[in-house]
């Protein structure tokens, strides 16, 4: 059989200044999820990055993904020349302050709409314009694929500064809608329960879990079938219901020895539930991909952390 996964979001240019002072540029978001999917079907599959980009930035991204065969890239635009630019400073190792200098334009139904053969489609946004919802409704009126959506997008916002921001995900309800599984870290849960002003990073405590297990019966009300909160170096939780009982299940990490970088973990994470739900369909395996492919992407600076098919599933039976 083969599968197809469409990954939808950004390809920014990321200037990344590392919590040990190293400074990496690099294209980012999508281009994570990409590679690294399409080490793992390959053979088996097709990955396909939806994603608009800088007409001068075409030939590199391009060249980029052009070394998978299985790749399509047919979903590169870079006819409206609107391309995202990212800075990122790290503080310590999980935490940085971030500035966007330039804005991606949004994906629309038209841009999807040669690949509704999809198994599923990944939403991987950074800022809260990236993805229009008429997408997501154009994909369930038209397409049986799954959608799994990372929540980063509309918890975050960019300043006229060019500051980008946490804000509460005020039309959460609209989207959970259109939202088959749904991946977010706990800051973002916080963002997407929460109803206050998160512009002063004092305002909240982003290692608190105590509104997890209400939020999550919450969403699973919703469309949402699965929900995954992220929490760093400990893994991972899930939330599904059975016999409508709200099930939890936490999926511990896969342990590293030393962090290089920490850029794009959460796309890749993302990527491994796509890779999990196509080819399984089974939620705790999601997890198993998306963990170990989160800490891969710890374990240098290029793409090359990524492994085959069969050295990440040696790597998954020794830690689960």
């Amino acid at each position: 059989m083969s599968y197809k996964i469409a990954i939808v979001g950004p390809i920014p240019v990321d200037t990344i200044r590392t919590y040990k002072g190293e400074t990496i540029t690099k294209y980012g978001c999508v281009t994570h999820p990409a590679i690294a999917l399409a080490k793992l079907l390959e053979g088996i599959g097709e990955v396909i990055p939806i994603a608009n980009i800088h007409k001068k930035d075409s030939k590199p991204i391009l060249d980029l993904l052009n070394n998978y065969g299985n790749i399509n890239t047919n979903g590169v635009y870079s006819d409206k020349d609107l391309g995202t630019i990212i800075e990122l400073n790290f503080i310590d190792q999980n935490n940085r302050l971030e500035k966007q200098t330039a804005n991606m334009g949004p994906i629309t139904p038209e841009d999807v709409a040669p690949f509704l053969d999809a198994d599923c489609f990944v939403f991987v946004p950074i800022t809260d314009f990236e993805i229009e919802i008429e997408t997501l409704k154009y994909i369930k009126a038209h397409s049986n694929a799954k959608i799994i959506f990372d929540a980063h997008g509309p918890t975050t916002y960019v300043t006229e500064e060019g500051k980008r921001l946490r804000r509460y995900w005020d039309d959460r309800d609209e989207w959970l809608k259109y939202i088959d599984v749904l991946k977010m870290n706990l800051e973002e849960s916080l963002c997407s329960w929460v109803d206050k002003d998160y512009s002063d990073e004092e305002l909240y405590n982003e290692d608190s879990t105590e509104h997890l297990d209400a939020f999550a019966e919450y969403v699973l009300n919703t469309n949402v079938s699965t929900l995954y909160v992220t929490l760093d170096s400990r893994g991972c939780a899930a939330y599904t219901k059975d016999e409508g009982s709200v099930k939890k299940d936490f999926i511990h990490s896969v342990s590293v020895k030393d962090v290089i970088d920490t850029t794009g973990c959460g796309d890749s994470f993302a990527g491994g539930l796509a890779y999990g739900f196509a080819v399984h369909n089974d939620h705790i395996k999601a997890a198993h991909y998306a963990n170990t492919l989160g800490a891969l992407r710890t374990q240098g600076k290029g793409f090359d952390v990524f492994k085959s098919l069969v050295e990440t599933e040696e790597l998954i039976s020794k830690h689960y």
